[in-house]
């Protein structure tokens, strides 16, 4: 007959501290190896940039000549070299993370929206009819910021108008044709309205396809039968953005701010 054992909680204590833990915390990351950080593959990193450049150099041979870069080495060298430089000398390549996503690619697509946002920063000064050294997206300090890489609702840069008025700009780049502004951006817009009288347009660059849209983000209702269930961003709630808000091919003029027509 089998002697019965009790086994107890104390006995688990120990027997963890045994093997050296302490902390339940500890030995549970130790077993699942989530106490290892994994080494950033800079060869591919040293790809990724170059596809980046080659996104820039493709945009600029097909882009108007109005917002085109004269100096696209210099602008590659400032926006990717030095950006990149930036960043890994912050140490912040490895603890980039999102959603089981390697570093490199968290780095790759948040640098990609990064660099376009600076690429069309000249078209902005032409459809809002401001001088572009007045528009700052991100600068250096910001880069070596880890919470400068985490989603935020926050919009991108704030633009005065002729007058007095200012507008709220949310930017955006699509890269497969599915162009798509996450419920959060709205819902911030609708507050920033609401408690400082400011509205917030989103303008979202679909290089998929070579177009870009136009929307109010205060003005869109609740109702409005654009919002859907997208089971590709895990289920998230999102505003669907209809072909009517694409209102600039970029392979032509931009259309100046005060001649759009919001419906």
């Amino acid at each position: 007959m089998t002697k019965q054992i009790t086994i107890t909680t104390e006995y688990f204590r120990q027997y963890r501290q045994k093997l050296g833990f302490t902390n339940q915390t500890d030995i549970k990351k130790f077993f699942g190896a989530k106490d290892i950080t994994p080494t950033v593959d800079l060869n591919y990193i040293k790809l990724l940039n170059k596809r980046l450049c080659n996104i820039i150099d493709k945009i600029n041979d097909v882009i108007v000549d109005e917002v085109k870069i004269n100096e696209i080495d210099l602008f590659k060298k400032e926006n990717i070299d030095h950006a990149f430089e930036i960043i890994k000398n912050s140490n912040l390549l490895s603890i980039l993370n999102n959603q089981g996503r390697r570093p490199e690619q968290v780095y790759y697509s948040w640098m990609r929206g990064f660099v376009l946002s600076k690429y069309f920063l000249k078209a902005l000064g032409l459809i809002f009819e401001v001088d572009t050294s007045n528009i700052d997206l991100i600068g250096d300090d910001d880069l070596r910021n880890i919470e400068t890489f985490k989603r935020t609702p926050k919009a991108d840069l704030e633009i005065k108008l002729a007058g007095k008025e200012k507008v709220r700009i949310e930017m955006q780049t699509g890269f497969t044709g599915i162009n798509d502004i996450k419920q959060h951006k709205v819902l911030e817009a609708k507050r920033v309205f609401r408690d400082m009288g400011l509205p917030t347009l989103a303008i979202h660059f679909d290089l998929y396809n070579g177009q870009v849209a136009f929307i109010k983000l205060d003005e869109i209702k609740d109702d409005n039968v654009n919002w859907i269930t997208r089971q590709q961003m895990e289920g998230q709630t999102v505003f669907n953005i209809d072909q009517n808000y694409f209102v600039w091919k970029i392979t032509e003029i931009p259309i100046p701010y005060k001649e759009i027509i919001f419906d």
